[in-house]
């Protein structure tokens, strides 16, 4: 071995460790790691070795840390408003600002205010940042092609990362709803649900809906989140790829406010995002609701592909 190959190795020793751990997880020992590495189990082994290394990075617990400040703020922020008996934000019902005269009400409220208010950039810039990250961030690190040794195969681990963003996506949610409503209940009263449309339900129910306009709104981030992976199979350089993937988040919002340009905002991820508060209506509104899911299954399988095209024929020299 030359001295060029050993230092390389040197330096490559915690890359190299990291593909035997991954070599472990898909098996890689003749047939029988081939073998093994064709199982469902280890397939699911992979989905969960990238899920949790996510979720454990320093940069994501520092994002879920941001996400969940946010409702903090919006608590205690509309807590001081309205102490001297004043209502906060605009009246009637709706999404955006208009939770906020719920609030003082009814902290369950305060759920959907933080969703409506950390959707549209919070959430998707911290989506932004892990699925950009999630190809070029190992290239830029050189633990891509050692990922590869292993015979878990580029579509495995393609499949791995994008499942892994998505699990982000419902964590990150799930934090700035649990931390809004335990900051409601703890600075407003709680009880029953008054409906945009006008009718009451218990508040099991209304914790219910709460739920399910949080696993909504993960699901409004998958398009995007398909968005930012394929960006990621574009550059070696993490910092780049996360840098795009929220240009073109940023991009895309101002287009979708630009009345001349009505033809296309249909058409764009974000458009139908705050549709989530026809789940607050008694009987639900389905129409925006369905669009936006079967956008954002659009989004997935179009940007998902050409992920999928791109990974599979890259030459891996990091």
């Amino acid at each position: 071995m030359s001295q060029a190959e050993g230092a390389a190795g040197a330096a490559g020793e915690p890359a190299a460790e990291a593909a035997r751990e991954g070599a472990v997880r898909v098996g890689a020992e003749g047939p029988v790691r081939a073998h093994a590495a064709r199982s469902p189990l280890r397939t699911l082994g992979i989905l969960r070795s990238e899920l949790v290394t996510t979720l454990r990075r320093w940069r994501t617990l520092a994002l879920l840390g941001v996400l969940a400040a946010v409702p903090v703020l919006i608590g205690i922020a509309v807590r001081i408003e309205t102490a001297d008996g004043s209502s906060a934000g605009p009246g009637g019902g709706g999404a955006g600002p208009a939770f906020l005269s719920q609030v003082t009400n009814n902290g369950l409220f305060l759920v959907f205010a933080a969703l409506a208010a950390t959707l549209p950039v919070f959430l998707p810039m911290a989506v932004g940042v892990i699925a950009g990250d999630a190809i070029a961030g190992e290239a830029n690190a050189g633990t891509l092609r050692y990922l590869l040794v292993a015979p878990a195969g580029r579509t495995r681990l393609l499949l791995a990362k994008y499942a892994a963003t998505l699990g982000f996506c419902l964590v990150a949610t799930l934090v700035v709803a649990a931390s809004a409503l335990a900051v409601g209940a703890l600075l407003f009263p709680v009880g029953d649900v008054t409906t945009i449309s006008g009718t009451t339900i218990g508040f099991g129910e209304g914790l219910v809906r709460a739920g399910a306009v949080a696993v909504f709104v993960a699901a409004s981030l998958t398009g995007f989140a398909a968005l930012g992976l394929f960006i990621s199979t574009l550059t070696n350089s993490g910092i780049a790829a996360m840098a795009a993937t929220v240009g073109v988040l940023i991009t895309v919002q101002i287009v979708d406010t630009i009345p001349q340009l009505s033809g296309v905002h249909p058409y764009l991820f974000p458009h139908y995002w705050l549709s989530f508060a026809d789940l607050l209506r008694e009987p639900v509104y389905w129409d925006e609701l369905l669009k936006n899911l079967e956008l954002q299954a659009l989004y997935a399988a179009v940007f998902g592909s050409a992920a999928w095209a791109r990974f599979t024929t890259k030459d891996i020299n990091a």
